[in-house]
């Protein structure tokens, strides 16, 4: 079947879906709203799309499709600094979508796009020595805490570009925490500075992966075993 946009096929209609979103968010997402945007009758979404969540498999399957150009132009020195650049691009494609991360998360991809960053960074991962299994958790760490932190993200600032919910403003969640002057403080840290947040998160992520799986042998010692720190200074 044709529309005014052409040749109607899974791509296109995934395509569409994500225009949508940024319009109803996933609540309010239906096939029936997909159908007429493309100037379709809904039974022929239903030809390419048994339900919701397979049209979600295929909205997450195009965002990763879109994430491949920044992720292969990544130009890094250390596993490090890939590892942290290609968690940098998962929140920034996800953040241009409204509630693009919750799209994103728990779906099943329909193509292979997935495996082309993956190999890469495992390339230079194994390049230093170290297993694969090692790599794969480090990966899978780096970036289900970035799909998890826009989810969050994207509580506060419902829209992309959009103002803040004032549910989070730091100030009134404090004054609602009244009593809990540690956890109020906190809230600083949660809701302040995204950005600020993201990269101190993705630091502590990073370190922790090259001591417990690049280089376990380099684990810290426990804080009552003696000494002052890693060092022992």
């Amino acid at each position: 079947m044709g529309t005014r946009l052409g040749k109607l096929d899974r791509s296109r209609v995934a395509d569409t879906a994500l225009h949508v979103l940024n319009d109803v968010g996933l609540e309010g997402l239906a096939l029936r709203r997909i159908a007429n945007e493309l100037n379709v009758q809904a039974p022929a979404l239903y030809w390419h799309f048994k339900n919701k969540q397979e049209l979600l498999d295929e909205m997450a399957t195009e965002l990763m499709r879109r994430m491949l150009e920044p992720l292969e132009g990544i130009e890094a020195a250390t596993w490090q600094e890939h590892l942290a650049a290609s968690a940098r691009v998962t929140r920034r494609t996800l953040l241009g979508y409204r509630d693009g991360a919750k799209v994103f998360s728990g779906t099943r991809f329909t193509a292979n796009h997935h495996a082309i960053p993956l190999e890469r960074f495992l390339e230079v991962w194994t390049g230093e020595g170290a297993s694969v299994r090692g790599g794969a958790r480090a990966w899978f760490t780096a970036h289900t805490f970035a799909v998890g932190y826009v989810i969050e993200e994207q509580s506060v600032y419902p829209l992309p570009g959009g103002s803040r919910d004032p549910v989070y403003e730091p100030d009134g969640r404090a004054h609602r925490l009244e009593g809990y002057p540690l956890a109020a403080q906190a809230g600083w840290e949660f809701f302040g500075d995204l950005d600020k947040g993201f990269e101190e998160s993705l630091a502590a992520i990073v370190a922790g992966v090259d001591v417990t799986l690049m280089r376990p042998g380099r684990r810290a010692p426990a804080p009552d075993a003696g000494g002052g720190g890693v060092t022992g200074q």
